[in-house]
Formats: structure tokens, C-alpha cells, sequence
């Protein structure tokens, strides 16, 4: 071997990383616990609405793996569910849920009572999984959403039965890619006490930490800060080995802000509005608005539904003196009671909704 030259040892040791930090830190990893935790929470909220069980969905273990690494220690079958984030974030989600627990959802979903056991599924309780899975998906980005303050979207699902470790469980993670995955128990009362799992590219993971611990922002203002490199370029590189020095030049990027003209706000003063603007109302004063009534409200599982027939009974959740709600276009707007007016039906309003009211029904709940 000529003298000052690496030994093939020390290249791989340099190109497989050795003294490489984690992709996570534990801090991080305490961090997407939190996230993971408070938008899961919105994932079994919507679970349990759907299939009408107390649902529970806590205790979050972070860890990193590769999907390699998960065929060789993960029993089959599960059946995931995979989306792309399309906005706000960059990178996909799997959702894991093993075939035992979505057979017990599916059974609720269709009217059993949850004590069904198989290892397998029928194509339409594949579909109403998917259906349960994707609103699950579907709530915990709502909840990541508020939480980053920014706008998420996901694409349509891909769900499917992954039943054969040979097969890819992942159309857009690489195998030997490195992920997060967020381990959680999972409850449905009495019937289910199991384990899901949602897993994140590294990259999608680190970004929703930057995001909200706002590291993204100050990337940047970070490099003023450091002296020894000019002009946003990059100084020499040293590598000592073996009393040889090494240098290696790189090249110097610079980056030149354009010119900006800031100038003060200029607004024309504010005037009265003419009688001929006020009339301008009158354009929309024949738009069709629709006007429906609401004597009462209740909530009914599918198995409750579909027991319903000609002479069945459905008890609302409002007295027969209670005032029934008046809405325009969807929009409570007054109250008023229930009048008959020779052989129709009527409404007698007997109340309007103040302005306060009115926002209050304006509000996502």
C-alpha cells in the first residue's frame, strides 16, 4: 500500500458512517410521542364514532427501523393502509392494524357485536376496514394540522392485505430506508387490547419537529452566525491521516439578496356610501334560499338501522315542547314551534338567533 493512502478498511468505515449520530434524538423521539399521542386520540375518536365501542389508543413507543427489518419480526397477516401527504408535508403514512383486530371493527361495523374471530377477511370487510382506517388517518391529519398550523392534505388511501413477507408493504418506501415507527396500544373495551402502528419516513418525521419547534425557520439565520465560513462558502477541509494532510478545496456558493423598495402604505380616504351602492343589495334579493326545520335529532349503529321497517319507531332527542330549530341553507337562524295550517304543517317563529348565537353555530365543533 503507497504511503498516506486510506486502507480499503477505513473507506468503508467512512462510507458506512461509522461515528454517525441517530436520525432522532431522544428528545425527538419524546416529541413525536406527544404528536403521535394527541393525534391518534383524534384517530380513536373518530373509531369509536363509527363503530359505536369506547376506543383507546395510547401508551406511543417511538423507535427506527426499515421495513427489512419489520418483515423479519412482524407476524402476518395486518392489513395496512397507506396515504401520501400532498401538502404541508412531504412523504408517506402507514397504518398498521392486524387482521385479528380488523376483523372484530369489521364485525362492529356490521351490525355483530364483535365477537367474530378469523384470520382473514372478506372483500367487503376489507373495504369497511379501509372505510374505518382512512377516517382514522383522516382525523389524526386534521389534529397534526392544528397542531403545525398549517394546511395538510393527504392523498385517496391504499389499503391492503399484507398476508406474504416476500411482498412489498410499501409502493414508495425503500425496504432498506430508514423510518419512525410510532408504536401504540389499541383498546376497543372488552373485545380488543392490541397493538398499531404508524409508520414515517425519517425525512417526513424531522420536518414535523422542525415545524413545531420552529428549528425551520431559524436554519437559515444560522449561518450568519458562523464566522469561519466566507461569504457563505466553505473553508478548506482537513483530514489528518497517517501525518499526511489532505486538503480539499470546495467551491463557494453565494447567495445575493435582490434590492427591496419599502414604502410606506398609501390608502385613499374612506367616504360615505352612495344611496346607489346601498341598492345594490336588491341585485341578490330574489337568490332562492332553503329554508328546513328540525324537529329533533338521534343517533342510530348501522345494525340499528338497518333493523328499521315499515311501522318502526325513531325517538328524537327533543320534548315535544321543546322549540324546533329553523335553519337557511344549513344555518340555524331562529326557532320556533310546530303549527298546523288547515291540512299542512307549519312553523310560527317565536325566536331569532342573536349575532353571538349565530357565530357560535358558525364554529367547527
Amino acid at each position: 500500500m503507497h504511503e498516506g493512502l486510506l486502507s480499503q478498511e477505513e473507506i468503508d468505515a467512512l462510507l458506512n458512517g461509522v461515528g454517525k449520530p441517530p436520525a432522532l434524538s431522544d428528545s425527538d423521539k419524546d416529541l413525536l410521542g406527544e404528536i403521535g399521542n394527541i393525534s391518534m386520540g383524534s384517530a380513536s375518536t373518530a373509531l369509536s364514532t363509527i363503530i359505536n365501542k369506547l376506543v383507546n389508543i395510547t401508551t406511543p413507543r417511538v423507535t427506527t427501523t426499515t421495513l427489512k427489518e419489520m418483515k423479519n419480526n412482524f407476524e402476518v397477516p395486518i392489513i395496512a393502509l397507506e396515504v401520501l401527504y400532498t401538502e404541508g408535508l412531504i412523504g408517506e403514512n402507514l397504518l398498521l392494524i392486524k387482521i385479528t383486530d380488523a376483523v372484530v371493527i369489521a364485525d362492529l361495523m356490521m351490525g355483530g357485536d364483535g365477537s367474530r374471530k378469523s384470520e382473514s377477511l372478506t372483500e367487503i370487510e376489507i373495504s369497511a376496514v379501509s372505510e374505518a382506517m382512512n377516517q382514522m388517518i383522516g382525523s389524526s391529519a386534521t389534529s397534526l394540522a392544528t397542531m403545525l398550523n398549517m394546511p395538510i392534505n393527504i392523498s385517496p388511501p391504499d389499503a391492503k392485505v399484507w398476508d406474504d413477507k416476500t411482498q412489498d408493504l410499501s409502493k414508495n418506501v425503500n425496504e432498506d430506508e430508514e423510518i419512525v415507527r410510532i408504536s401504540f396500544r389499541l383498546t376497543i373495551e372488552d373485545l380488543v387490547d392490541s397493538e398499531i402502528m404508524l409508520l414515517l419516513p425519517v425525512e417526513t418525521a424531522k420536518a414535523i419537529i422542525n415545524k413545531m419547534t420552529g428549528k425551520a425557520e431559524t436554519e437559515i439565520s444560522e449561518f450568519e452566525d458562523i464566522s469561519d465560513i466566507n461569504e457563505f462558502g466553505f473553508d478548506e477541509v482537513q483530514i489528518n491521516n497517517k501525518n499526511n494532510e489532505v486538503k480539499k478545496e470546495q467551491p463557494k456558493v453565494r447567495y445575493e439578496e435582490p434590492a427591496v423598495n419599502v414604502q410606506r402604505a398609501q390608502f385613499a380616504p374612506l367616504t360615505n356610501m352612495s344611496p346607489q351602492e346601498k341598492q345594490n343589495i336588491d341585485l341578490i334579493l330574489d337568490v332562492p334560499l332553503e329554508i328546513s326545520v328540525v324537529l329533533g335529532r338521534t343517533k342510530k349503529s348501522i345494525k340499528e338501522i338497518l333493523s328499521l321497517g315499515v311501522g318502526s319507531l325513531v325517538e328524537l332527542d327533543k320534548l315535544t315542547e321543546e322549540p324546533v330549530e329553523i335553519l337557511v341553507n344549513g344555518k340555524k337562524v331562529a326557532l320556533g314551534e310546530v303549527v298546523v295550517i288547515d291540512e299542512n304543517f307549519g312553523v310560527r317563529i317565536t325566536n331569532i338567533i342573536s349575532n353571538d348565537e349565530r357565530v357560535k353555530s358558525l364554529q367547527v365543533k
